[in-house]
């Protein structure tokens, strides 16, 4: 019954903008944002989706089956940039069987794990030792109870675009290099639905990725920032279409490290309300850090 009254609540979003707050500087915010009712709701089936290891912070994990159990509608599909080995996706996934949603979800990753990134997470978390690096199997096994909800998409994100088709729910664990993040946002932006899409920016925090600040207020025509979910992500919700001089407009690639820096100053503002100053200043403090730096894994 819960489930069907959030169905009929979010229907009416588009045209009567029901059940919104208003930001610090005037932005509309549903309130389900601000309810942050994902903290206190643990989703059935939790523990299957708790067996697949993952990065995520508890609160980031929730947030992902809230999702797509919660706020999505199921007018567009799932996409997951940066699965790893499944951690993200089981949580969508997950979300979305409960929903009863069509369409697919879409896991897009290398899958691959080094030695180190294997001892610090996945045995950590009760995955057995393994020789080599390929973890796509062991992944298409985690993720086994929703393998007819899940589509693969294995290698370079950036050389496989996406099909053109509505994405509802956009997840980003990929822009970890500046001038790929430009080539992904125009692949997969395009297909966001104003009033409808949520995009959920993993790291975008981390003071490793300080530039996606600035690709963001860049495109604060067309979003809004609607929650900060801990550590590390925040999500903004599309309002207007992804134009291509928009895209175009908020490319990384060319940007100085003065521009930057002007972007996360301008960020603080934007994110009124979510108590976030300090972030913004240890991203500021980590691009002067490393100047010139493009690459999150360069950064020191």
């Amino acid at each position: 019954m819960l489930h069907h009254l959030t169905i009929v609540v979010f229907a009416q979003i588009d045209t009567l903008r029901v059940s919104t707050t208003q930001n610090a500087i005037g932005s509309m915010i549903p309130e389900v944002f601000s309810d942050q009712a994902w903290l206190t709701e643990e989703p059935a089936n939790w523990s299957l989706a708790k067996r697949v290891p993952t990065m995520l912070a508890e609160p980031e994990q929730r947030f992902y089956t809230w999702a797509t159990q919660h706020w999505m509608t199921g007018i567009g599909e799932v996409v997951d940039l940066g699965s790893f080995i499944g951690g993200s996706t089981a949580r969508l996934a997950l979300g979305h069987a409960l929903a009863g949603h069509s369409g697919k979800v879409h896991a897009y990753d290398r899958f691959t794990a080094d030695e180190g990134v294997k001892r610090r997470t996945l045995y950590k978390q009760g995955i057995a030792p393994f020789e080599g690096n390929d973890i796509f199997e062991l992944s298409k096994d985690l993720l086994s109870p929703w393998a007819d909800r899940i589509t693969f998409h294995r290698g370079e994100i950036e050389t496989q675009g996406w099909t053109g088709e509505p994405i509802e729910i956009l997840c980003i664990d990929a822009f970890k290099k500046a001038v790929l993040a430009d080539i992904m946002v125009k692949q997969f932006f395009p297909a966001l639905v104003p009033g409808k899409s949520i995009i959920i920016h993993q790291d975008f925090l981390h003071h490793k990725n300080p530039w996606l600040a600035a690709q963001m207020i860049n495109l604060r025509s067309a979003v809004t920032p609607v929650a900060f979910v801990q550590h590390d992500t925040m999500v903004f919700l599309v309002e207007q279409p992804m134009r291509a001089d928009l895209l175009s407009a908020a490319e990384l690639s060319d940007l100085t490290d003065a521009q930057i820096l002007d972007a996360i100053d301008k960020c603080r503002d934007w994110f009124a309300g979510f108590d976030l100053d300090r972030r913004l200043d240890t991203m500021s403090a980590a691009l002067r850090a490393n100047p010139g730096v493009r690459i999150a894994w360069q950064m020191r």
